[in-house]
């Protein structure tokens, strides 16, 4: 059973935009880690809600895929993501909010991004 992982960031006033963009550069690397289902990490950012107010300052989005929970555990205790984290994320964040939750089997091919857009038929009649 996938299970989906999301979190929203926002960080203090006086982050730099350099860092901000370093965070989204090395977060977007932890799609290279074999926890990740099928390496589909998305990193989003910033918020292009209108009007803004109902971003309520998060700025960053982070949407990741996991086969289960036992392979979001060690997503989350990896030293990658502890890097990340600790190095760009805490010491400079205002907020964060993370929800997680496993996908319903009758969901379940939603996320096959391939399969659900009609990609992979699509590739394999060229």
């Amino acid at each position: 059973m996938t299970v989906v992982h999301m979190v929203m960031f926002k960080f203090r006033p006086d982050v730099s935009a350099e860092h901000k963009e370093t965070f989204v550069r090395e977060l977007r690397k932890l799609k290279d880690l074999s926890c990740v289902k099928d390496h589909k990490l998305l990193v989003g950012g910033p918020s292009i809600s209108d009007p803004i107010e109902r971003s309520k300052g998060f700025e960053f989005a982070l949407l990741s895929f996991h086969q289960d929970r036992k392979a979001l555990e060690e997503y989350q205790a990896s030293k990658e993501h502890h890097r990340v984290t600790s190095t760009y994320l805490f010491p400079f964040k205002e907020d964060i909010v993370r929800f997680d939750f496993e996908v319903r089997d009758e969901d379940e091919h939603m996320c096959d991004f391939g399969k659900a857009f009609g990609l992979k038929e699509a590739e394999s009649k060229t």
